[in-house]
């Protein structure tokens, strides 16, 4: 992939690839650099491309390959958020950019005006890109300073009262980020914020001997047995920073990322359901922990997360 690619941005993408057809020769290069890719037996370089034959009654599609090992026909698509999309591949490609260039995302309801299609379908394709920018489990634990806060992000349920009485529940859900300082932010949705839920996701994600950051809230008050070096800025009396010999004690960074957070669901999407919470962090996070590269690189390395991942409407619909 040249550079010119990586610094692509809107326009150049669409007038590129303008069509499914160049599209698809942009996909083939991004996820097929060694040549076309067997997804079932996995070959590489032994797939050929299948060509109409004269007086056949059938003609092969533009795109689809046969492999010489397995003899399985497949396209660049098999496997990815992309396989079986009625959805052309270049509207893909565009909706891709976008949510990757837009620092507060994108909705729905824009890509559905902007790229004239179905709001479900709008809907149904940038769940599926969210849910590609899921970065796998990682086995390394995040070192250095790290930086742990919670906040609460959804809407608000109104009951219905009597007269002048209403009442008010809270359907906010509370969400837990670990951010290394000049690195990458992990964000966990929680049903409570209680130190037998959060300690796990610490312990699982941050290295015993990293520098850890929190306020003074009292779910991090027993955690210091696993991290040493943990140290907490005292809010409550507003003590913000606090300079140590060879640290410097805050958790400005991850509440940084919070407003970005913030204003993605007060500017662009109003409101995150429960349900569909984790892809809405996920996008956060893999925009935040690509934010160095230029939008046409930040929007390759999405489209390389979507191989191997697939998300139906059904599951999608029921919370899978």
């Amino acid at each position: 992939m040249s550079d010119m690619e990586h610094d692509m941005n809107l326009m150049d993408l669409m007038e590129r690839f303008s069509t499914p057809d160049k599209a698809r020769t942009h996909l083939e290069a991004i996820l097929w650099p060694d040549g076309p890719v067997c997804p079932k037996c996995g070959d590489t370089g032994h797939a050929y491309a299948l060509k109409p034959k004269e007086g056949a009654k059938t003609h092969a599609r533009k795109g689809v390959y046969k492999c010489a090992e397995c003899r399985r026909q497949f396209t660049v698509t098999v496997g990815t958020i992309f396989e079986g999309s009625h959805i052309p591949l270049h509207k893909w490609l565009i909706a891709v950019h976008l949510m990757c260039a837009s620092k507060k995302g994108i909705s729905s309801h824009q890509l559905h005006r902007m790229l004239g299609m179905k709001y479900q379908s709008a809907w149904f394709m940038t769940h599926r890109i969210r849910y590609a920018m899921k970065q796998a489990p990682l086995l390394e634990k995040l070192t250095g300073t790290i930086e742990v806060d919670e906040t609460y992000v959804g809407g608000k349920e109104h009951g219905v009262g009597r007269g002048n009485y209403r009442t008010e529940q809270s359907n906010k859900v509370p969400v837990v980020s670990l951010v290394q300082r000049d690195g990458i932010a992990r964000s966990f949705a929680m049903e409570r914020v209680t130190f037998n839920n959060i300690s796990p996701i610490l312990r699982d994600n941050i290295h015993q001997l990293a520098h850890l950051n929190t306020d003074d809230a009292k779910v991090y008050a027993r955690i210091h047995p696993w991290f040493p070096h943990h140290r907490s800025v005292n809010h409550s009396a507003r003590e913000y920073s606090r300079k140590e010999p060879s640290r410097t004690v805050h958790t400005n960074t991850v509440e940084g990322f919070f407003s970005l957070i913030k204003r993605g669901v007060y500017g662009t999407y109003h409101h995150w359901s429960k349900q569909h919470l984790h892809r809405y962090l996920s996008e956060f996070d893999f925009r935040y922990n690509h934010r160095g590269v230029e939008d046409g690189a930040r929007a390759i390395a999405a489209i390389r997360l979507a191989e191997g991942k697939r998300l139906t409407y059904k599951p999608l619909t029921k919370g899978a």
